[in-house]
């Protein structure tokens, strides 16, 4: 094979700006000709930015300490770390924090006009009018356009004047200064009971590290950039003022991860009421270029006298749509896919998983039963393959996708990763990932998926074969959140092959995720075995609904289907995918899609 240096050479500087934009290498149709004859595919050959810092594999780049730390993983971290430096900045940046927790609670506790539940539905929308006159200083014409968006007649201002473009107008509501007309706004608001005192959740939200653990199905990547004032004491975050920068994704590489550089603020607001709020610095700070931004965000947390917390989650952004991949347009642009519900449901199931993994839950497997280490060691193996799924389906600055070099596969994208072995020497995967649509509801789709029954319909490793669920444990009161364990039942033609599974559903969607493992391997891990030990290759799918968040039931007769497959690949490099491989890879999406929509797409009539 010839490497990408050797063979597109002078696409080197091409590739390296879309990689820095969070994009695999663009290939034209003479490209993929030329990669067809060399016999390989071109891999972005620069390595992804890290900070020097210590890191994990959930993507954190940990930089704790309360100094203006000197190394950061970018130009704009850089020089972000260094005005934090100043007095006048640090002024600028407190009193935004102060007055984005005032408005944090004002929203938190409003009802109408300035949110207004959908008829027969329990979404909240956010009255946007409303909100501008609450919250946002404005002109004499500016009051003049509210009036005419209430009224819906702008015929009855006379005193504008006749030429003015009141869609042009109309549309600054929806921005902060004059940097871009295509930012648009989400809104929403969600309430929930975690099962943890309030003083807990405070600290997972102003801990960077325990953060991105908790909520690594959004967060792809987080820096702490400067930490401007401290609690009185420690572990006590009253008044506690940091400065981060983070990635936002979903499970797919389909939809642009959210980057925003902002500041986090915690107040302590009564004997057991806390807020934490989000706000970004782009108002404060020069950028040449926003595509997303948080207008003051978090949640309130109030401690309940049976020891569990009330956390009121308000999520409010602005952000461009414009790169988002066809399919995923409605989904996304509906606020659905990163609005206050995702975000409750993923820090309630955080704890959940930490109550199922403290508790004395019996765990047996073929009659047997396993140690109470063993069932923590699967509980976190799961944890971790979880993290590691999501975290290598996203857009993340960490991942570089490639688009396949062939027609029809526009929504196929893939890329290399190394990976230790157990020897010392790395080893090359392949990760590659497909989404379509399927016209059937998305909990039949779910339940094909994860039913051991039915691994043999759409599993190319294990048609024909016999399949066993082992055990399984349920996490939280949601008997349909499950890990299990599940054995393909060996002949003499095939070997014995061991899944750890994980399935689940939050609001945005239903994720079945899964990892092979020997059998040495697997009792390794049910012995009380370390899970940082194990090589995780995690495949697996999402499943989104086919409604958006404004259609109230927002099940639906469709659901738009993400399959990711990681697999272990001798003949490509870090640089290089052969086109064998290639071809194989693609040809196991296409079956895979064919089989799981020759299942479930069937009239119900």
């Amino acid at each position: 094979m010839i490497s990408v240096v050797e063979g597109l050479a002078s696409q080197d500087e091409r590739m390296k700006i879309r990689g820095e934009l969070g994009l695999g290498p663009k290939i034209n149709s003479k490209d993929a000709h030329l990669m067809k004859m060399n016999g390989n595919v071109p891999c972005p050959t620069h390595t992804p930015p890290r900070s020097p810092a210590n890191s994990s594999e959930s993507g954190v780049d940990s930089l704790s300490s309360s100094n203006i730390p000197f190394t950061t993983n970018r130009a704009s971290d850089l020089l972000m770390a260094v005005s934090l430096g100043a007095e006048e900045n640090k002024t600028k940046i407190t009193e935004l924090a102060n007055s984005s927790m005032e408005e944090l609670i004002r929203m938190a506790f409003q009802g109408e006009p300035l949110w207004q539940r959908q008829f027969n539905s329990d979404i909240e929308i956010l009255n946007e009018a409303e909100y501008i006159r609450e919250f946002r200083a404005f002109d004499a014409s500016l009051r003049e356009i509210m009036k005419m968006i209430e009224v819906g007649d702008p015929q009855s201002f006379s005193n504008l004047d006749g030429n003015y473009d009141f869609t042009q107008r109309r549309n600054v509501l929806h921005q902060q200064d004059d940097q871009s007309d295509v930012l648009q706004t989400e809104a929403s608001r969600e309430i929930g009971f975690v099962n943890v005192n309030a003083a807990s959740i405070v600290e997972c939200l102003m801990d960077m590290n325990q953060w991105s653990l908790a909520f690594s199905k959004i967060v792809s990547r987080a820096t702490l950039l400067g930490i401007l004032s401290v609690g009185p004491v420690a572990r006590n975050y009253d008044a506690t003022l940091q400065v981060m920068r983070a990635e936002f994704h979903m499970p797919t590489p389909l939809v642009p991860v959210r980057e925003c550089q902002f500041a986090r603020y915690c107040k302590r607001l009564g004997f057991k009421t806390w807020g934490v709020v989000d706000v970004s610095l782009e108002n404060l700070f020069p950028y040449p270029l926003v595509k997303f931004q948080r207008r003051p965000s978090g949640c309130l947390i109030q401690e309940m006298p049976n020891g569990h917390s009330k956390v009121t989650w308000v999520e409010h952004v602005e952000v461009d749509y414009s790169l988002v991949y066809r399919v995923f347009q409605p989904f996304v642009s509906s606020g659905f896919a990163f609005g206050a519900k995702r975000w409750i449901a993923t820090l309630i199931q955080h704890y959940e998983g930490i109550a199922t993994l403290m508790s004395e839950q019996k765990l047996s497997v073929d009659g047997e039963t396993i140690c109470q280490n063993g069932k923590r060691s699967l509980i976190m193996l799961a944890e971790r393959m979880m993290r590691k799924f999501c975290e290598d389906l996203s857009a993340s600055s960490n991942n570089f996708w490639m688009q396949f070099p062939m027609s029809g596969a526009d929504d196929c994208k893939m890329m290399t990763k190394n990976i230790g072995a157990n020897s010392g020497d790395p080893i090359t995967t392949i990760a590659f990932t497909h989404s379509l649509w399927l016209a059937a509801p998305p909990i039949r789709v779910f339940d094909f998926l994860r039913h051991e029954d039915c691994r043999n319909k759409w599993d190319l490793l294990s048609r024909e074969l016999e399949i066993q669920e082992l055990t399984h444990i349920i996490k939280g009161q949601n008997q349909d959140n499950t890990i299990s364990i599940i054995k393909t039942l060996s002949d003499p033609n095939h070997k014995e092959i061991m899944y750890l599974q994980e399935s689940y559903s939050d609001p945005s969607g239903y994720y079945v995720v899964y990892a092979p493992f020997d059998l040495d391997s697997m009792e390794t891990i049910l012995n009380g075995g370390k899970p940082d030990d194990m090589n995780v290759l995690p495949s697996g799918f999402v499943i989104h609904p086919g409604k958006s968040v404004n259609d109230g039931d927002h099940e639906g007769a469709n659901c738009l289907l993400t399959l990711s497959f990681h697999i272990v690949d001798d003949s490509s490099s870090k640089n290089t995918i052969s086109a064998q491989s290639v071809d194989t890879i693609f040809k196991i999406l296409r079956e895979t899609s064919y089989m799981i929509q020759s299942a479930v797409s069937y009239d119900d009539s």
